[in-house]
């Protein structure tokens, strides 16, 4: 994160007056200072790399070919320079996102800048500007110029399904310049009819559309905010469909529990009307960026390899071990565990160029402190409010009492591996999805992610708002009131 920016004629911050970021009344800055602006920026750095094909953690710092993140929060308190936004078909921070891609000519928005393959000092940058953002956002409201609105829910459930088509029918109906996204099986579901809306609503054509999840992976930034409907769970499959450019997510509990579901869909037309009418704020929850690594054979060598001595050992230009095979930005924990073995797994765990230590047990959760209250704190983790910036690693049924959790910096690349002379194969896991097996001699790497959250925060009670929820949910310290003493008086 760096104050600047370099590139002109952008989209930037537009004017903040009452505390409120408005898009529909931009116009140029008067000063044409853009020193208040924050900007995720990497350079290219030409260093070796480790026989893991990861970089070490002190390298030099060339000063040029800067690269900005596309992440849609980031655009947000750019300074704004007057230029109009002539097309309507996408939303005014994807267009954003678009000149931002545009602007990379060597491709390495899409290719290179894995969080893996940052430096130590890149890292911590990026953490520490994200945080910075964060604390910029939940105190302000930023009004979204809506247009295509994204709606999320369980499309095999019965009353989500009632809920969605009533939700998009209120929507379309409020305003005609409202398009509205609902996922693609609906299209020929029953309950949903949505030929039925169409004929009894002329006007809706056109306006009701219907997303899959190539688009939510190839055109994010179409959308301008995203609204699910259901608990937790569905949060997650938010995170999970946007895997790099996340819209904001204003989520209605429709759940058991709800940590993540902040309103009420009772009353979501006035809760609707609010959000787009007077603004939103917006927390930006830290993701983690996991990738799967992948031992490469050498028939030379397989018999006396050692997984420690390969990830923090010498370093070697003619030969890699390991190769990138999959990489998943997740919103609650990364699980290793012993899978459908009988017995428990064996791992080896690092930190940077560290290694901290074998652990033996079931396996273990790294997770982010949105989810320390999923698994985490269901294997005996800590509670962790989600604006620390940490990461939370707990054993799962260890084979040791003394292993107990630890809380590490985000700025910190964890490394969890199967040695080479583990007995079994163990199993990734990432939200609770893409369930991967890991075999001898592969791991997974996990760091903090350059595409946060954006969760939709109550404007009345958002500072309050993570301790009424485990609060309600969890009933945290909860126990009648100790009685006072009545004194005995003589």
């Amino acid at each position: 994160m760096a104050t600047g920016y370099s590139e002109d004629k952008t989209l930037g911050l537009a004017q903040v007056e009452d505390e409120r970021i408005d898009y529909d009344n931009r116009r140029p800055s008067s000063t044409g200072s853009d020193t208040e602006a924050l900007e995720v920026v990497f350079e290219d750095q030409g260093v070796r790399r480790r026989k893991s094909s990861l970089v070490p953690s002190v390298a030099p710092r060339p000063a040029h070919f800067r690269q900005k993140t596309q992440c849609f929060v980031h655009t947000l308190l750019e300074k704004h320079d007057g230029i109009p936004n002539k097309d309507h078909s996408a939303s005014y921070e994807g267009l954003a996102q678009e000149r931002l891609i545009d602007k990379d000519p060597h491709g390495h928005v899409h290719g290179s800048h894995h969080s893996r393959l940052l430096t130590k000092k890149q890292i911590s940058d990026m953490a520490f500007g994200i945080r910075e953002l964060s604390k910029k956002l939940v105190q302000i409201k930023l009004k979204l110029n809506v247009r295509n609105i994204f709606i999320l829910g369980k499309a095999h459930d019965e009353t989500l399904i009632s809920h969605s088509r009533e939700t998009t029918e209120w929507l379309l109906s409020k305003e005609p310049h409202y398009r509205v996204y609902v996922e693609d099986t609906l299209e020929q579901n029953r309950i949903f009819d949505s030929e039925g809306l169409l004929n009894d609503n002329p006007d809706f054509r056109g306006r009701l559309r219907f997303w899959s999840k190539k688009l939510c992976d190839e055109r994010p930034q179409t959308f301008d905010i995203v609204l699910a409907l259901g608990g937790d769970g569905t949060v997650l499959y938010a995170s999970w469909l946007f895997q790099r450019i996340v819209p904001p997510v204003l989520a209605f509990s429709l759940g058991s529990l709800g940590f993540l579901t902040k309103f009420d869909y009772e009353l979501y037309p006035q809760t609707l009307s609010r959000a787009f009418g007077e603004g939103i704020t917006v927390s930006l929850r830290l993701r983690f960026e996991a990738t799967i690594m992948r031992s490469q054979s050498n028939k030379k060598t397989d018999n006396k390899r050692d997984l420690v001595e390969e990830l923090i050992g010498e370093e070697s230009e003619d030969h890699h071990t390991h190769v990138p095979d999959g990489t998943h930005n997740i919103l609650n924990e990364v699980v290793l565990d012993r899978g459908p073995n009988p017995t428990m797994s064996t791992m080896e765990l690092f930190g940077d160029d560290e290694h901290f230590t074998t652990v033996q047990a079931d396996g273990i959760c790294v997770s982010t402190p949105t989810g320390s209250t999923a698994y985490n704190l269901a294997a005996g983790g800590s509670l962790c409010h989600p604006d620390n910036p940490v990461i939370l690693v707990t054993a799962i049924c260890a084979h040791t009492l003394s292993f107990r959790p630890i809380i590490l910096p985000d700025t910190i690349v964890l490394r969890a591996g199967v040695p080479y002379d583990a007995r079994t194969s163990s199993w990734a896991s990432f939200d609770g999805k893409e369930r991967t097996e890991l075999r001898p001699g592969d791991y997974v790497t996990i760091s903090a992610s350059r595409y946060p959250f954006p969760s939709v925060l109550p404007l009345d009670r958002k500072r309050q708002d993570w301790v009424d929820s485990i609060s309600r949910t969890l009933q945290w310290n909860s126990r009648q009131r100790q009685k006072s003493y009545k004194e005995w008086t003589a």
